[in-house]
C-alpha cells in the first residue's frame, strides 16, 4: 500500500462483509472506496441478495487528478491519535503539531505526491468496469470540486431516509474526504 498498491479483493471483501454484520449497520450503512473493482462489485451484490437488501444507491465524487493530488499531498497525520489535518482545509493550530495531544506531525508515506499519481492511475483502471457494473438509475455522479457542505448537501439528497437519519444524513457532520474511492 506504501507503494501505492491496492488491497486484494478477497482481504477487502471480507472486511466488509464483517463490518456490515454489525448491529449499527442493520438500518443501513455507508461505504467509502468500496466496491472499486468488478469482483468486488459482483461480490457485494451477492452479498446485498442473500441478506435481502436492495442494489446499492452508488454516488462517483468526481475531482479533477490536480485537485486530488494537492489535497492529498497536503494532508498530515499525527502519529499517536491518528488524527488527519490538511495544511490547505483543515490545518492544526499550531503548524505541524497535533491539537489533540501535541505531538508533531507526518506526511503518510502513501501521501507523496509520485505515490498519489501511482494510485489515481491504479484507480482510473480499475474503476471503469465498476461504474458501467452500477450505471443505471441508483447510479449518481456528484462533482467533488465544491466545499464540503455543498458535496454534503448533494449526496443527502441522493440518499434515502434511514431510521438513523429520518430526513436524510444532512444532520449528520462527517469528516468528508474528496477523493476518489481508491485513494
Amino acid at each position: 500500500m506504501a507503494q501505492g498498491g491496492l488491497v486484494g479483493d478477497q482481504i477487502v471483501n471480507q472486511m466488509v462483509v464483517n463490518r456490515i454484520s454489525q448491529p449499527d449497520c442493520t438500518s443501513g450503512f455507508l461505504l467509502d472506496g468500496y466496491p472499486r473493482t468488478k469482483p468486488q462489485a459482483e461480490f457485494f451484490d451477492g452479498v446485498l441478495s442473500g441478506k435481502g437488501l436492495p442494489k446499492p444507491t452508488v454516488i462517483h465524487l468526481e475531482v479533477r487528478t490536480e485537485t486530488l493530488v494537492r489535497r492529498i499531498s497536503t494532508r498530515r497525520q499525527c502519529p499517536t491519535c491518528l488524527r488527519i489535518y490538511n495544511v490547505l482545509s483543515q490545518a492544526p493550530e499550531s503548524r505541524d503539531i497535533c491539537d489533540e495531544d501535541g505531538a508533531a506531525l507526518i506526511i503518510r508515506q502513501d501521501d507523496t505526491e509520485s505515490v498519489i499519481q501511482q494510485r489515481l492511475k491504479a484507480y482510473e483502471e480499475i474503476t471503469g468496469p465498476v461504474i458501467t457494473h452500477y450505471r443505471g438509475a441508483r447510479y449518481h455522479r456528484v462533482t467533488g470540486e465544491r466545499s464540503p457542505e455543498e458535496v454534503l448537501r448533494e449526496i443527502s439528497r441522493l440518499l434515502p431516509p434511514s431510521p438513523r437519519w429520518p430526513a436524510g444524513p444532512a444532520g449528520y457532520r462527517p469528516q468528508f474526504r474528496l477523493f476518489p474511492a481508491g485513494s
